[in-house]
């Protein structure tokens, strides 16, 4: 029995011990979702509080499809949770459609660039572009879906992307520039 079953065997039971442990051990990755989405600390341990709040009320509604099945179920909770606390901030219907977007070429290749620097200048976008954005490259939604979670059509949610994309280029191009300069 995995270390994920037996907490789950205990959460069921409502052991205190294992919600204790369970906690401890998704809490870092949900907040790091939930920092993902609101850029902003205080918020982000807001929602992770919320979403813990709803797995402990929802884990009998769990069931147990091997390794990682969990660890999936609380990343969809984590999601929808911030979804939902960026619904009740941000009005995503005044989000420019794709009609409204010029089309630009690609972003230039990633290779050089390490993680954090990408996600600190997707940190950067605007709530609409950032959403879109780690729903559709991060979770892995199709535009279809994001337009159902988020309310909108899902040519916002195409063009809500490819802003992010530009946006991220401009990012991009204005880094690059930057080397070889003297500060």
């Amino acid at each position: 029995m995995s270390k994920e079953e037996k907490l789950l065997k205990g959460c069921y039971q409502n052991n205190h011990t294992s919600q204790k442990e369970l906690f401890e051990h998704f809490a870092t990755q949900v907040y790091h979702i939930a920092n993902r989405y609101v850029n902003n600390s205080s918020e982000a341990e807001d929602i992770v509080a919320v979403a813990f709040t709803r797995v402990f009320k929802k884990i009998n509604s769990f069931s147990w499809q091997g390794i990682g099945s969990f660890e999936a179920w609380i990343r969809r909770i984590a999601v929808n949770e911030c979804l939902m606390y960026l619904r009740k901030r941000h009005n995503f219907n005044l989000l420019t459609s794709l009609e409204e977007v010029q089309l630009h070429s690609d972003l230039q290749p990633l290779a050089a660039l390490h993680a954090e620097d990408i996600l600190t200048m997707v940190s950067q976008l605007p709530t609409g572009y950032r959403t879109v954005f780690n729903l559709y490259v991060v979770e892995g939604y199709n535009h279809a879906e994001i337009a159902k979670q988020l309310e909108i059509s899902e040519g916002t949610s195409r063009s809500q992307l490819l802003k992010a994309k530009e946006q991220l280029k401009k990012m991009l191009e204005n880094e690059s520039n930057s080397y070889g300069t003297i500060s």
